[in-house]
């Protein structure tokens, strides 16, 4: 982290700034993908407190020890689950991603040696997972360095905020990774002080 920090505050002074008055960024790797990517579907288009809700109703429903195990969730109806607080289309998500953890297709020592686009074209082949997702899961899950969530609306804000963009859709897009690319091999840390900055950190 020390390295990631001093390249970071020499490649870019709007960074080197939020670097000195944010928090320092603990490490957050875990191994348990599959439960990342559960927490991840859920907290799709929500915010951070609401999914954080949601997610202790779920939990409740798998006694006793909150864990919910693929081979009991493929089982649980809609309206089981629409009763805490996941929509119909969340659910079908959900139970898809126990049929691919009960497919063995979520191990982690051959997911976290694929690099990011191998990494994302693997996960979206579950329904109602995207780029967004697995770029979530390699930031926390696998807590991997490099890389850039410019789809990511929280980054969109903070990027508009402190580096005063104008630009919307694709051109914004293509300027944000313009100004990502001196980040390298750092992003995913650069990425952690923006949301910082905005006080709104995303949960795998």
């Amino acid at each position: 982290m020390a390295a990631a920090l001093q390249h970071l505050s020499q490649a870019d002074p709007i960074l080197a700034a939020l670097i000195a008055q944010g928090r320092p960024i603990k490490p957050s790797a875990h191994e348990d993908l599959y439960l990342a990517l559960l927490k991840a579907v859920v907290s799709q288009q929500i915010s951070t407190k609401a999914a954080a809700a949601i997610w202790r109703k779920l939990e409740s429903l798998f006694k006793p020890d909150g864990y919910p195990e693929p081979n009991v969730l493929v089982h649980l109806s809609d309206d089981e689950l629409r009763a805490v607080g996941i929509s119909k289309q969340k659910a079908g998500y959900l139970r898809a991603i126990a049929e691919f953890a009960l497919q063995g297709q979520l191990d982690h020592a051959h997911l976290s040696q694929l690099d990011e686009d191998a990494f994302t074209q693997h996960l979206i082949q579950i329904k109602g997972v995207g780029r967004w997702t697995a770029q979530m899961l390699q930031m926390f899950a696998l807590d991997q360095p490099d890389v850039f969530a410019e789809g990511d609306l929280g980054i969109q804000n903070a990027m508009r905020r402190h580096y005063q963009l104008e630009e919307a859709g694709r051109a914004l897009l293509r300027r944000m990774t313009e100004l990502a690319e001196p980040w390298r091999p750092y992003r995913s840390v650069a990425c952690k002080y923006l949301w910082q900055s905005l006080d709104n950190e995303p949960k795998p």
